[in-house]
Order: C-alpha cells, then structure tokens, then sequence
C-alpha cells in the first residue's frame, strides 16, 4: 500500500494555522483606512489651537519646543497614541531629544554635514531634529508626520518660531510639511521614488532625485507599521551615499516594536547596515539607541551548515516557539526514520517582551551513519 511519507507543518501555505492553542491567539484590532497623503502648506498654520512654547536645553544648544492640547487639536483625551488615528505627534518624546544631541555631536566630531544637504523628518511632531538640520545649513527640510492636525497646530508654529530666532538669514532652508501614512506618502514627496531602489547596485540612477539624511526618532514602536517605514526609507534614500539616524526605544513594552526588532529585519534582508551612535540609559524610561544606518557595500554571506533553520512568523499569535525534528538513518532520504520529535513553547511573553507574535524556528538535524 502506497503511504505518503512527507511530513507537513500545516496542510498548505495559504491555510491559517490551527495549533489548538487558541488561549492564546489575539486578533489585531481594526484599524480605519489612513488618510490619503496631503501636503500642508506653511500658510495653513491654525490660529483656533492654543500654541504656547518652552525653551529646552540640550547640552547647550537651546530650542524652542511647542505645546497644544490632544484634546484641542484632535477632540481626544490627552494620550500617547490611538492606533490608525492618531501616533503621537503632539508629544515631545525622549528619542526626538537624544538625536538632536546625537547629530550635533555627529557633526562635532567631523562625521556628519548637513550643509547643502536635502533632509527629510519621518514622524516629526515637534520638529526638533528637523530644525537642527535647518539651523546647519540644509539646502532642504521636509517635516512628515501622520495626522495633517499635528503639522497645522504644532509643526509648522514650532519650525517658524525656532526659525524666526535663530536661523540665519543667508542659510534659510526650504521648508515643506507632508502628512500621511508611511505606506502612500511616498507619492507626494518631492525626492522619493515610486518603487523601492536596489540599494546594493552600483548605479547611480536616481541619485539626484532623493534625500541625503533621514532622520526618525521614536517611528519602530509599533511591528504593524515597521515594514511600511523601511519600504519608504528603500524609496527615499540617496544611493549609494545616503544615511538614516534612528532613535528609538530597545523594547515598546505594550506595543510591540523597538529597535532590536526592526534592525533584526533590516539584517535578514542584508541590504543596510546599523552602527551604534550613542546609548541613553538615564532612568527617564526604557533603555534608548540612536544608530546610524547606511547601505552595506557587501553582502554578508551566511554560512552554510547541516542545520537547516527556517523562521515563520504568525502575526495574530502571541507566543515564541521551537520545533526540532532529529532524524537519523543513512543519507538515502527514502531510507530515513523519524527518530524523535520535540516541542518547547514559551508562553507568556507577549506583555514582558514587547508583545512577541509567534516565532516558529524549526530546526533539522540529519545523522548519517
């Protein structure tokens, strides 16, 4: 009698996994549609938002930080986000601070120029970063951020204040503001690319046509949105010169993302690598990074082993697991027995960890003898 000796995981790819565990399954919300990109015109700063500003000193070099209610601007509670509403532009978080002193000790230290440079601000809020960039004499900088509200009430009152103080009247950037979600934003500004370059060719294709340093502070909170934001970093990026400075939080407990997180996918693809600028671990919150991303000159070849590991990732199921297969018997595939099976699950971890979805490893081992 003919049996079918192939084993299988889950009866097909297109199948949605039924492990029994359903305890332990979590549906994502859903989201409303995002709004559809639009570009903010300076003009079109509110003047029915209470705009109030601050001065912060960083290290010595002091800005002017904006302040306006949630409530005011948005019809919300005062909160940190509300998930495909609002993200949080209106908060001064600690990661847009660390890279404003990041980058000024960047320049300090002969590593970076903005200088004729065109510059864009993913996520902006307050504008901070963007603003140095401006101040250092960028030929362009383009504020984006999610929610229009946020560049009307805040952004743009911020960058103008900021501007009217201290900016020199010879070095004057060119400012634009762009909202809209980081999956259609692309369309609409004005150095971005359709579809995502390869960053690795030697050609110089489209060199002239995109930004010299992108700057995002606190963006890879959550994992939904991280594949959005590299897709756009791959079609905005000058190529093969252009750099990324992130700043952002090791783990978002609650939430998901980090920076250990996203950089982990940005290494499987091995199209980019990160270098560690500076570590903050100054109590005020979870252990935060700045690195510095640039397009890796060469591939990293991984080496090959009798292992053999595939990693799956299930995105509605909040647990890390590892499934090993040993199978020992001569090399003839026809001829091999299953020896033993195991399973290890780590349950748990979602809240702990920064919610871990399902990390499936699953490992086989061939003995020959």
């Amino acid at each position: 009698m003919a049996t079918n000796t192939s084993f299988q995981l889950f009866s097909s790819s297109n199948d949605k996994p039924n492990l029994g565990l359903g305890f332990l399954e979590s549906s994502e919300p859903q989201l409303p549609p995002p709004p559809p990109p639009v570009e903010v015109l300076s003009s079109e700063v509110s003047s029915s938002v209470k705009y109030t500003v601050e001065p912060v000193n960083l290290d010595g070099l002091t800005l002017l930080k904006g302040r306006v209610s949630t409530k005011e601007v948005l019809g919300l509670p005062n909160s940190d986000l509300v998930p495909g509403i609002y993200e949080g532009g209106l908060k001064l978080w600690e990661g847009s601070l660390d890279l404003v002193k990041a980058l000024r000790s960047e320049i300090q230290n002969g590593c970076l120029s903005f200088e004729g440079k065109r510059v864009l601000e993913l996520g902006c809020g307050h504008g901070l970063p963007g603003i140095f960039a401006c101040l250092e004499s960028a030929a362009e900088v383009h504020f984006q951020d999610f929610n229009a509200e946020v560049l009307r009430c805040l952004t743009i009152p911020n960058v103008n204040a900021n501007l009217l103080e201290k900016a020199k009247p010879e070095t004057v950037s060119e400012v634009r503001f762009f909202a809209g979600d980081w999956g259609a934003i692309h369309q609409l500004l004005p150095h971005a690319r359709e579809s995502e370059i390869n960053l690795t060719s030697s050609s110089e294709h489209g060199q002239a046509s995109a930004y010299d340093v992108i700057l995002m502070a606190e963006t890879i909170y959550s994992i939904s949105v991280q594949r959005n934001l590299y897709g756009l970093i791959k079609k905005c990026m000058n190529q093969p010169n252009g750099v990324v400075y992130l700043a952002g939080k090791k783990h978002y407990f609650g939430v998901g993302g980090g920076t250990r997180q996203f950089l982990s996918m940005l290494e499987k693809e091995g199209v980019m690598a990160a270098t560690l600028v500076t570590e903050v671990a100054d109590g005020s919150s979870n252990v935060r990074e700045l690195k510095k991303l640039k397009v890796e000159r060469q591939a990293r070849t991984k080496e090959r082993t009798s292992s053999s590991r595939v990693g799956i990732v299930f995105p509605n199921i909040r647990f890390l697991g590892l499934v090993s297969f040993c199978v020992i018997g001569p090399s003839s595939k026809s001829s091999q027995q299953l020896a033993s099976f195991g399973t290890f699950f780590l349950v748990g971890l979602g809240e702990h960890f920064g919610m871990y979805r399902l990390i499936c490893f699953v490992e086989i081992w061939y003995v020959n003898f």
